[in-house]
């Protein structure tokens, strides 16, 4: 069921929302009960056959937390925990990625191998890594909450379930316990719904509206000139941002509703200086869990310099591979390692030089470079295989020349015939096209580096779990949400935009990892 759905937003919603609170005040318990078995049915409105797969998942790594808990010495808790992970990854590793390795075994030994046809389950990604923090923080004594009931909606609870954020069960369990949750409240609608359609408005007004432009060039690459691939990476670069953040903002806003702050995912990565802060900014829930229960027990910085580095290296290659079974993710991982021990090494090179990276001159340079190599990894990340992702990156370095349409060429005069001397040439027809695509990746660049975003918008109503309005020192725009009139509109005119949009809703792009 997709959030961007009429009937999630007209049926689904509207009924768990009411009856959440009817029983909320008999009784937290059944509340959450409800809100649990509310979840379930949203995640078998997708397929209601892997019900069973996610309430199996639920019960054994319960099961297994429970046996970690009461285990009376260290190495049986030890032993406990690694049988957990090793089902946990068992489990992933069958329906995620069987059929990349029978496929990559066939590539190098020539034999053709059967493959399995298995259909992955949504979610299973989030889902399984969330269980594998909590089986963690099991073992290190850190978990408080073992109610089954809210362990079950903390796994479960739809806001998040099918495409994130990562959530902590530190952060979600307390909540679930405590008996404010479960009051009504005018403010909590009024920030939920707000959030919610700021989302909304960037999934189906920006995010779709850019795909199909991304689509012409990953989907058909034909030797693209040098201004159709950048044209089609940058439209997938603000597609998958406006659509990645638009869910997070719009299951936090959700969320919001019944009182549950969510951790926030997204904090203006495109505007970060460095790749470090792009990584601290972009999809944020999952950059801690990576650096917390990966690149940490790995031996992180403290082991000397070569260790870092290829602690970041394997970290990123992971986490790339944790977005999909291609070798296309563990190069996109790859290049991001890369990019970060470069970055460190260029760190420890300016300290020492005395080089200060203050400047305005210096940040404006920074964060362009950052936002090139982020949009040169973008390409493999979306290319269905290495072949295409080659030859996009070949337009994009000038290597089928560079072309405009003619119906441009013709309204620039002599200009063109000087622009054919030094090597542009010009194609027939396509002219609407190639302005549209180029209209709207500008529309997207001045929303994602010039506009604040979401939570810094709503700032001054605790948006999200995390966030600090006072550490915040980009978030000082003037644009600040209220409760009136003006606003009340505006946030209208966007619900109205979203609405008028779903006669043609698509899903997330996060849906498929």
């Amino acid at each position: 069921m997709l959030f961007n759905s009429i009937a999630f937003l007209f049926a689904f919603f509207p009924i768990t929302v009411v009856g959440f609170f009817l029983l909320a005040k008999r009784n937290s318990t059944l509340a959450a009960v409800w809100l649990a078995a509310a979840s379930l049915f949203f995640y078998g409105w997708w397929d209601y056959r892997y019900i069973y797969l996610l309430l199996t998942s639920i019960s054994l790594n319960y099961w297994f937390a429970r046996n970690i808990r009461e285990a009376t010495h260290r190495l049986s808790k030890k032993r406990w925990l690694t049988v957990a992970i090793a089902a946990n990854l068992v489990l992933l590793g069958y329906y995620k990625y069987a059929n990349f390795f029978i496929s990559s075994a066939s590539a190098l030994s020539g034999i053709t191998f059967p493959a399995l046809n298995i259909v992955l389950p949504i979610g299973i990604s989030f889902f399984t890594f969330t269980q594998i923090a909590f089986l963690v923080d099991t073992f290190q004594g850190k978990v408080k909450e073992y109610r089954f009931i809210h362990y079950t909606l903390f796994v479960t609870y739809f806001p998040h379930l099918i495409a994130g954020p990562v959530l902590h069960h530190g952060e979600m369990m307390p909540q679930f316990s405590d008996s404010k949750t479960y009051l009504l409240s005018s403010t909590n609608f009024a920030v939920g719904i707000t959030i919610f359609c700021i989302g909304l408005a960037k999934k189906v007004l920006l995010a779709d509206n850019l795909a199909p432009y991304a689509g012409d060039v990953f989907n058909t690459p034909n030797e693209p000139s040098l201004l159709i691939a950048w044209g089609g990476v940058l439209a997938y670069t603000f597609q998958l941002y406006f659509d990645f953040s638009g869910y997070s903002d719009m299951a936090i806003g959700l969320s919001r509703l019944f009182g549950i702050r969510l951790p926030l995912n997204f904090h203006s990565p495109y505007k970060a200086a460095n790749i470090s802060e792009f990584w601290r900014s972009w999809h944020m829930t999952l950059s801690r869990f990576l650096r917390d229960y990966l690149y940490i027990p790995l031996g992180g910085n403290r082991r000397g310099g070569f260790r870092r580095y290829s602690n970041l290296m394997t970290t990123m290659v992971l986490g790339g591979l944790w977005h999909g079974a291609g070798w296309n993710f563990a190069i996109w991982g790859g290049l991001h390692g890369l990019y970060l021990g470069v970055n460190h090494a260029w760190v420890t090179f300016a300290n020492r030089m005395g080089f200060s990276r203050d400047s305005l001159a210096w940040k404006a340079v920074a964060t362009t470079l950052t936002f090139l190599a982020v949009c040169f990894g973008w390409v493999f990340f979306r290319s269905a295989d290495l072949a295409t992702a080659i030859e996009i990156v070949k337009g994009m370095f000038g290597g089928f020349g560079i072309a405009l349409p003619d119906i441009i060429g013709n309204r620039l005069g002599a200009v063109r015939e000087l622009l054919e001397r030094i090597g542009f040439s010009f194609f027939p027809g396509g002219g609407a096209r190639f302005a549209e695509m180029w209209c709207w990746v500008v529309v997207g660049a001045v929303i994602a580096f010039c506009l604040p975003n979401t939570h810094q918008i709503v700032r001054r109503h605790e948006p999200a779990l995390d966030y600090d309005p006072s550490t915040d020192p980009s978030g000082t725009s003037r644009i600040i949400w209220s409760p009136n009139l003006a606003w009340s509109v505006l946030i209208g005119l966007l619900l109205t935009g979203g609405l008028l949009s779903l006669n043609r809703p698509s899903e997330f792009l996060y849906f498929q990892f």
